[in-house]
């Protein structure tokens, strides 16, 4: 069943459309998840606490692998974990927005939907189409291309117009 096929069976079923956030953030974790525990642990109980309260509205969660990648060695495990924790009927989205070029793309890739049996991912398209070849191989699993973002200074490049000579075809402006 292609993702979209899944996506909608699982609306349907939970009446919802919530996707959920899982950024463990240990500057935001409540105090009663800190103390003895390492901070990878704390994040686990933190993202388990989350899914449990929300797996019956959640029609996807969505991992940042940054906040992942920040606790080191331990981030690829907190990502096993979690997405252990996710319910079977609950889709999983990595959220790496992910850019680069041939084998890098490729094992970005690799890890996202084989290592990781991710369903989802984000990548930036910013490299070109061959940079988000490698993730569209995978005819069970969907990407989502960021097309616009929210931070305040995304317009600057992001709506600009290609209009003055000295820019190039991509409309970034040259030195």
């Amino acid at each position: 069943m292609s993702f979209l096929d899944r996506l909608a069976a699982i609306q349907q079923q939970k009446q919802s459309r919530l996707c959920v956030g899982l950024d463990p953030d240990p500057a935001r974790f409540p105090s009663f998840l800190l103390g003895d525990h390492s901070l990878a642990a704390s994040a686990m109980r933190f993202n388990a606490a989350i899914i449990e309260a929300t797996a019956p509205l959640a029609c996807a969660f969505k991992l940042n692998l940054a906040f992942y990648e920040n606790f080191g060695r331990e981030g690829p495990r907190v990502i096993d974990e979690t997405l252990d924790r996710i319910p079977s009927d609950t889709l999983a989205i990595a959220d790496g927005k992910r850019a680069d070029i041939g084998n890098s793309a490729r094992f970005y890739a690799a890890a996202t939907f084989k290592r990781h049996d991710f369903d989802a991912c984000t990548i930036s398209p910013y490299m070109g189409r061959d940079a988000a070849e490698s993730f569209l191989g995978y005819e069970d699993k969907a990407v989502f291309v960021l097309t616009r973002t929210t931070n305040a200074s995304a317009g600057a490049l992001q709506q600009l117009e290609a209009t003055d000579p000295e820019d190039g075809d991509d409309g970034v402006p040259r030195p």
